[in-house]
C-alpha cells in the first residue's frame, strides 16, 4: 500500500507542473522568477540531502519536484513576473544561505531543514506577488501539490521528523497559495 502512495504522490507531482505549464503558455498564470530560480536550486538541494539520508518516500516527492522546478523555471524567464525587486534579492540572498549551510555541512538532517527554510523563504516572493494579484496563478497546480504531499506523508514507514517534515512543509505552503488564489475579493463599500 506505501508504495501505492509513493506513486500517486510522484504522478500528481509529475501532473501539476503540467497544467502549469500550460496555463503559463495561455497567459493564465504568470510565476515568480526568483521564486521559480531559488525553488530550483531548493529542490535539488531537497532532493540530494533525503537522498543522501536514504530516504525511501520522501526523496520521490523532492525529484519530481527538482524536474518541475526545470521546467517552470524556464517558462518563468520569458512569461513571469518579477526578479529584482528589493525583496527578490532578499529572499534569494536568504535561500543561497540555507544552500551554503547545506553545502558546508555533513548533517544530512540539517541540509534537509535548511533547504525547507530556503524554499520558503524562496516562496515568499510568489506568496507576496499572489496575495496582490490572485488572478496571476492557478489554484489546480497547488491543489495537486498538496495531494501529492498527502499522498508522501501516507507512505511514510518510520514518523521520524526527517521522514515527514519536507512533505509536510509542501502540503503547507501549497495550501496556502491555494487559499490565496481562491479566497473571496474584499468588497468596497461606498460612506
Amino acid at each position: 500500500m506505501k508504495t501505492t502512495f509513493i506513486f500517486v504522490s510522484s504522478l500528481l507531482a509529475f501532473i501539476s507542473p503540467l497544467i502549469y505549464a500550460k496555463a503559463i503558455l495561455k497567459g493564465q498564470a504568470k510565476p515568480h522568477r526568483t521564486t521559480r530560480f531559488v525553488l530550483l536550486i531548493i529542490t535539488s538541494l531537497a532532493t540530494a540531502s533525503l537522498f543522501a539520508q536514504h530516504d525511501t518516500v520522501a526523496v520521490w516527492l523532492a525529484g519530481v519536484s527538482a524536474l518541475q522546478s526545470i521546467l517552470l523555471f524556464g517558462l518563468s524567464i520569458k512569461h513571469g513576473m518579477g526578479g529584482w525587486a528589493k525583496t527578490d534579492i532578499l529572499c534569494l540572498l536568504i535561500a543561497l544561505a540555507g544552500i551554503v549551510i547545506w553545502q558546508t555541512t555533513k548533517d544530512p538532517s540539517l541540509a534537509l531543514y535548511a533547504s525547507i527554510a530556503a524554499d520558503f523563504t524562496g516562496m515568499l516572493p510568489a506568496v507576496i506577488k499572489t496575495y496582490k494579484y490572485p488572478r496571476t496563478e492557478i489554484w489546480s497546480f497547488f491543489l495537486l501539490d498538496v495531494f501529492a504531499a498527502i499522498f508522501s506523508l501516507l507512505a511514510v514507514k518510520t514518523w521520524t521528523v526527517q521522514e515527514f517534515s519536507y512533505p509536510l512543509y509542501i502540503m503547507i505552503i501549497n495550501s496556502i497559495m491555494v487559499l490565496l488564489i481562491i479566497r473571496p475579493k474584499p468588497t468596497r463599500k461606498s460612506i
